[in-house]
């Protein structure tokens, strides 16, 4: 991913809230020699204090093999986008049609060693720890070895434990643009109101103003 300085995020407080409020993403493990890679979509539950995130698949996902040959992964996360028509980042001094079409977004990118977790009881941890994040008011059993409801469900599972190595994160959104065509994308996105405008603006505003 290229990340321009104006792109990069202001200081890690930035990417780390954002990130807290987006627990699903696309864990990308490199394939065996002659194959692809996999990429799996997931929900995780990231614990900045312990630099990891937990998740957990099934045990006859394709994907077990490529990761215990190479336990290096990416998780990715992207999220806030939106397309931007060509006119609306046309120069100030210049005719609309020049105006160069983008997209705007937002990713962070957590390169990690992946921790298969076979064991039962430490499987039932990181469950646990998923069922804290997704559920915190409760309205669910917890995960107890040999005990209903999850117990019994253990063995058809495998546990990750996503060991967070470095972070690469992006908010593409109109940096090194001047300030009146930022107002002029600003306008725009809140004119059209379509899914995503509200958030894209307010990134746009919120960074614009740090």
């Amino acid at each position: 991913m290229l990340i321009h300085p104006w792109d990069a995020p202001r200081d890690d407080t930035e990417w780390q809230g954002w990130l807290a409020a987006h627990d699903f993403g696309q864990l990308a493990v490199n394939g065996l020699p002659g194959e692809p890679p996999h990429i799996q979509p997931l929900h995780f539950a990231y614990d900045p204090e312990r630099a990891e995130a937990v998740t957990h698949l099934a045990r006859p996902n394709p994907l077990w093999t490529a990761l215990e040959a190479n336990p290096d992964v990416v998780l990715s996360v992207v999220d806030d986008y939106v397309f931007v028509p060509g006119p609306w980042q046309a120069p100030p001094d210049g005719p609309s049609e020049h105006g160069t079409p983008t997209s705007f977004y937002a990713a962070v990118q957590l390169r990690c060693t992946a921790h298969v977790v076979d064991d039962a009881a430490h499987k039932a941890e990181l469950l646990n720890r998923q069922l804290g994040h997704f559920q915190p008011e409760g309205g669910s059993a917890r995960a107890t070895v040999g005990e209903a409801p999850y117990g019994r469900l253990l063995s058809g599972i495998r546990g990750l434990r996503l060991e967070v190595t470095g972070v690469r994160a992006k908010f593409k959104y109109a940096g090194k643009k001047p300030g009146e065509v930022q107002d002029r994308i600003a306008t725009e996105l809140a004119a059209r109101g379509g899914p995503g405008d509200a958030t894209a603006r307010e990134h746009l505003l919120r960074r614009r103003a740090r």
